[in-house]
């Protein structure tokens, strides 16, 4: 059944050849080489980079899962992600300047530049290949799949041919993208992330205002007093309540101490990386990557959610009957029958605009890591041409077949989507215990090649016994209490510390040059010059921690006054003033940007 009026077909077809027209503006000015194509020639203003970082995580599949979380435990099943606040703002003060600093292409070229050695030449050729194409197509694998799932209940159709039209959608991805090259898909996200949030306020604004939701204080009457609670309840391991997130003391310590930090997840990863990463490393200057950084955070913690969390509720009242492990469909049916003609095209191309965001960048970045750390770096190296133009044009021609090289890839991965998923949430977990090396690496001069590889494979060994062999040996409630996660960071850390103290250091003139290059702070004694001033990091801290407190008070305090509880958001936004003028103290404080 076709729910679009032909009005709503007209907004779709409109901003579809928007999108294209952006990509083919941009094309000349993704020319010139690597640095062009991949990262805009580092000139995306604070706003364009942090606003693609946003785009880029509204992927599809996000309102869908938040609508999930909320069946399954109301507004407190949010910490899920929302404890990732910590790691976000980590990278906001002690790395996004120095991504801009190293005025590199991608993540990975950091290896061979703080790294010394065969290790660090094989670790960037095997990571390039692993995050590149592998993790990669993964990611593009579960975003196709939301996007499979909107289409059949949108329109009602068979899997098969939303499976196609995804397949359709994400070619025409991969051809403005190839085109326009990241300058290009960062003005896309800008408008894209425009357009998607405004759909998703609208249908929380048309939802509420139903007569069977009543407004907020219909709402508030009609559901349990759990479901509206922000925060999840602390239990026994074996007194886990129904309803409300709840969380063994086991697994409340793992979220807030040591998962932030420990594990490696897309978009959030320790010390930054990824495409976050790769947007602080397009932006104009320092200041401009930590801003975009900065406006990251806040967008994404505490501007995005409120319209999804509200269409979350009244699809409990609206569809009421629909089973928990369907709960997610709620979200697409309040949009496909309560949003009038105009509106619903409106919010469909919402979705599709979240889907093309997040899928231009995951083909932009990963073909950035095949071109320039595995094609130029080991196959067609760079004095393999006469002249720098011959060899500029040629790594954007390649770049862009790659682009199309991995979209290929994912159509695979999409159609063993079920496959992909078991080996997604697989490779997530095995990378407890990694974050630690990642963050050190640019403040300990100790970390070498040994430990970033060694801590990359640790965690598939300490997962594995935590599965298979723990088990035998344990009761129940030590699963419970995240045990095995704990268990894995543990083994991770004892291991790349082992392996850290037995190889030998990274050769002395890499870390000093190093050191000239970045001045990162922290434990580099042995190459610092006699007295020179080096960054002060308890600044950075207190800024740090104001930060986080200043996110979540601006998160509480705007729930809060959505639900109108006036009191209680008058406290948590006079707390998020508070901690934000701290916040910009400390910053001023600290020698924060390089002279």
């Amino acid at each position: 059944m076709n729910h679009l009026a032909p009005l709503d077909w007209v907004i779709v077809i409109f901003f579809m050849l928007l999108f294209v027209a952006i990509g083919i503006y941009y094309r000349g000015k993704s020319e010139g080489g690597l640095a062009e194509f991949f990262l805009g020639g580092r000139k995306l203003p604070w706003y364009i980079a942090g606003v693609s970082m946003v785009a880029t995580t509204f992927a599809a599949d996000t309102p869908l899962w938040v609508t999930e979380k909320i069946a399954q435990n109301g507004i407190s099943g949010n910490w899920l992600w929302w404890n990732m606040v910590i790691g976000g703002m980590l990278t906001t003060f002690f790395f996004a300047r120095l991504w801009r600093r190293a005025e590199i292409i991608t993540e990975l070229e950091l290896l061979e530049i703080r790294y010394s050695g065969k290790v660090a030449y094989w670790l960037r050729a095997i990571r390039a290949v692993y995050l590149g194409l592998f993790m990669n197509v993964v990611i593009i694998g579960w975003v196709n799949a939301a996007l499979i799932s909107i289409l059949e209940v949108f329109f009602e159709i068979p899997y098969e041919q939303a499976f196609w039209f995804t397949l359709a959608a994400m070619a025409l991805v991969a051809l403005y993208s190839s085109i326009a090259g990241l300058l290009g898909i960062a003005i896309t996200d800008f408008v894209q992330f425009i357009i998607a949030m405004t759909g998703s306020i609208v249908l929380a604004i048309v939802v509420l205002n139903l007569p069977e939701v009543g407004g907020i204080s219909g709402m508030k009457a009609q559901l349990p007093a759990w479901r509206l609670s922000f925060f999840p309840s602390i239990n026994s391991a074996s007194d886990i309540a129904v309803g409300t997130f709840s969380l063994s003391a086991g697994a409340f310590f793992s979220y807030i101490v040591l998962q932030w930090w420990a594990s490696w997840y897309p978009g959030n990863e320790p010390g930054g990386g990824g495409y976050i990463s790769q947007r602080m490393m397009s932006a104009k200057d320092e200041r401009q990557a930590v801003y975009s950084s900065l406006f990251f955070q806040i967008a994404h913690y505490c501007l995005r959610p409120w319209p999804w969390i509200i269409v979350g509720l009244a699809a409990l009242i609206l569809y009421p009957d629909l089973p928990i492990e369907e709960s997610r469909k709620g979200f697409i049916l309040a949009m496909r029958d309560h949003l009038p003609v105009g509106l619903k095209g409106l919010l469909f191309v919402g979705f599709i605009s979240a889907y093309m965001s997040t899928i231009s960048t995951q083909l932009n970045w990963g073909s950035s890591y095949l071109t320039n750390d595995l094609y130029q770096r080991f196959i067609k190296p760079n004095d393999s041409f006469s002249n720098q133009a011959k060899a500029n044009n040629h790594y954007v021609f390649a770049g862009r077949m790659i682009t199309i090289g991995i979209m290929i890839a994912a159509m695979y991965a999409t159609s063993q989507i079920t496959m992909i998923d078991e080996a997604a949430q697989f490779l997530i977990a095995s990378g407890a215990g990694l974050g630690m090396v990642l963050i050190l690496r640019w403040y300990w001069w100790r970390i070498n090649a040994w430990s970033e590889l060694s801590a990359t494979i640790a965690p598939f060994i300490g997962l594995a016994i935590s599965k298979y062999v723990l088990p035998n040996y344990l009761p129940e409630s030590f699963f419970i209490n995240n045990g095995d996660f704990m268990f894995t960071v543990i083994f991770t850390s004892i291991v790349w510390l082992v392996v850290t103290f037995s190889t030998a250091p990274t050769d002395s003139k890499v870390l000093h040059a190093f050191y000239q290059r970045i001045k990162p702070g922290g434990a580099w004694g042995p190459f610092k010059a006699e007295g020179e001033k080096v960054q002060a990091l308890s600044p950075l801290f207190f800024s740090w921690i104001f930060g986080v407190i200043m996110v979540y008070s601006i998160l509480f305090g705007s729930g809060k006054l959505i639900f109108q509880e006036w009191t209680a958001s008058i406290i948590w936004l006079t707390s998020a003033l508070i901690a934000g003028f701290l916040m910009i103290r400390f910053m001023r404080k600290s020698k924060f940007f390089k002279d």
